[in-house]
């Protein structure tokens, strides 16, 4: 940072710029959008880069800051504003990549992304990114030209140098730079930078690089800007970082600090942590003793103590956990003090829990699983995420659905079977099975046929005929499916004759309303073998109907 010498990334990064100028200036063939493409690739990677140390500078801010929050908080707080603005300008300039693109193909957003994206990995991280290869337009200019530039300077290339100054203005504040220095890059229209056409003529930042810009070169000139607020912010970090004078740090006052990877793990897994002090010398040698199953540091315990060798400041616990239960730890740091030479114990101590894999399976609706329908299931374990847990069920299907699951078994197993949902994930690498549960498997009970929601008794008569037809109704079941009635046979008595007809379908026919039409007081009339279709496919035989005319 001493006199702000470029370092070589970022003399690296500003050749890059020339080579793109350069393209710029000749005729696109294949061979310059092939350029294009390597230079736009390797700016991407360099931009990844960068990201990463700067997350790394802000986890080493972040620990000073948990230490020693009074002393830290000002210049934290204003580290986190850099933070915010850089990644918002970010999110903005692959906005307009993204933008670009679609109006040079002219395709729906869907179609953006389904086509010209890709996962990938990068430094461990999950994410969607333009592959620019891809794109069949990245020598057009046409359409990029119209959204960057526009009339009246209404383009997007107005709106990107106002929020390059803006950032920029954070950035020389965070610095302590005037405004019209050239250590921190983002310089647009700022005095006495000149930018001029292929004819001499003088032009604008925005005009410069978006005017008759093929889509290659504006996507390409995004990352470079990527780069610059990347650098800015990882400059200005620092800048911050290094505000916070370790000199300050009192040594009667420092404290030792156990920051675990969890407190909470599974039988088999490794006990992680880290053990860190407010204010260190990097040269300093740093070493630490510990024992286990106390939370008090002894000095009788030394002998007995193992001792741990220190990297810049962080001391690094590893435990097996092969007992369960509560398990504890102390220990001390030394180190030695430079204003009296002397070595000097700093006690620390923690604990931890260690439990046996624990799998939940929970059905949402019945505690069974019935067969032809969707059953529910909510399966987790105690200290994984819902993502990590992988079931498997030994008979019919399992399918994810949103955050739970669904059990889906269509053929009935033998008689006395159960249904084993079990599930493995991975932790710390290993694939470590965490149990499993057994449900019993049934057929979905058979509905109860009504018609006016009655079995039988007494009906009047234009509620008889309004009624209809008959409903089979599953009473107290929490799946929404439904049987249908397929067949039944009315019955009365007419004249003293029995009078039986067998009806499709679960509507009464024209002639079965008749007869009830035509009935007389107290008459009975029989509903029988009634059938019913169930969602399994199977045919059941509900309850017999019987109702009298009031």
């Amino acid at each position: 940072m001493a006199g702000y010498k470029e370092t070589p990334r970022q003399k690296m990064i500003a050749m890059m710029y020339l080579v793109l100028t350069a393209l710029l200036a000749l005729n696109v063939s294949k061979e310059i959008l092939d350029a294009f493409l390597v230079v736009n690739k390797s700016m991407e990677s360099t931009n990844e880069s960068v990201a990463v140390k700067t997350r790394e500078k802000y986890t080493q801010f972040e620990n000073q800051y948990n230490l020693n929050t009074n002393k830290v908080s000002p210049f934290w707080e204003r580290a986190l504003n850099v933070q915010t603005e850089a990644n918002q300008l970010i999110d903005y300039l692959d906005y307009l990549k993204y933008k670009v693109v679609q109006v040079s193909e002219r395709k729906d957003s869907a179609m953006i992304m389904d086509l010209y994206y890709i996962d990938t990995v990068i430094y461990g991280h999950r994410k969607k990114v333009l592959d620019l290869a891809l794109v069949p337009t990245k020598d057009k200019y046409d359409a990029t030209t119209f959204y960057m530039i526009r009339e009246n300077q209404n383009g997007e290339a107005w709106k990107l140098s106002e929020r390059m100054q803006v950032y920029r203005d954070t950035i020389l504040n965070v610095m302590g730079l005037p405004a019209n220095s050239r250590k921190v890059g983002l310089i647009t229209n700022m005095d006495g930078i000149t930018y001029r056409d292929a004819d001499g003529n003088k032009q604008s930042w925005e005009m410069h690089n978006f005017y008759h810009t093929i889509l290659a070169a504006d996507i390409t000139i995004f990352n470079k800007i990527i780069a610059e607020v990347r650098t800015a912010e990882f400059n200005a970090l620092n800048k911050l970082y290094a505000s916070v004078s370790e000199k300050d740090f009192k040594f009667d006052n420092v404290a030792a600090r156990v920051i675990p990877k969890s407190t909470y793990v599974f039988k088999g897994q490794n006990y992680e942590a880290e053990v860190l002090v407010a204010a260190y010398d990097s040269k300093t040698q740093l070493d630490s003793k510990y024992v286990t199953g106390t939370d008090k540091w002894k000095e009788t315990d030394v002998n007995r103590a193992k001792t741990v060798d220190g990297e810049e400041g962080t001391i690094k616990l590893k435990f097996n956990t092969k007992t369960e239960g509560l398990q504890k730890y102390a220990g001390i740091i030394e180190m030695r003090d430079p204003a009296t030479d002397e070595i000097v114990e700093y006690p620390y101590n923690s604990s931890y829990f260690v439990a046996p894999p624990s799998l939940t399976v929970a059905p949402l609706k019945m505690n069974v699983f019935y067969i032809g329908v969707d059953n529910p299931v909510s399966i987790s374990a105690a200290g994984l995420s819902k993502n990590q847990i992988k079931p498997v069920i030994d008979m019919g299907k399992l399918k994810k659905d949103g955050s739970n699951w669904i059990v889906r078994i269509d053929k009935k197993p033998k008689s006395g079977a159960m249904a084993t949902v079990s599930a493995s994930a991975d932790i710390d690498g290993k694939r470590m099975s965490l149990g499993k549960s057994e449900f019993r498997v049934k057929r979905v009970p058979s509905p109860t046929a009504e018609i006016a929601g009655m079995t039988d008794g007494q009906l009047d008569k234009n509620v008889f005929l309004a009624s209809a037809a008959i409903i089979p109704n599953m009473k107290d079941f929490e799946f929404d499916l439904y049987f249908v009635v397929t067949s039944y046979t009315f019955a009365t008595v007419m004249n003293g004759d029995w009078l039986q007809k067998n009806v499709k379908g679960n509507v009464f026919s024209d002639e079965v309303k008749s007869i009830i039409r035509n009935g007389k007081r107290k008459q009975k009339y029989f509903f029988e073998k009634i059938q019913a279709k169930g969602p399994d496919g199977t045919i059941r035989s509900l309850n017999p109907i019987s109702l009298e005319l009031k």
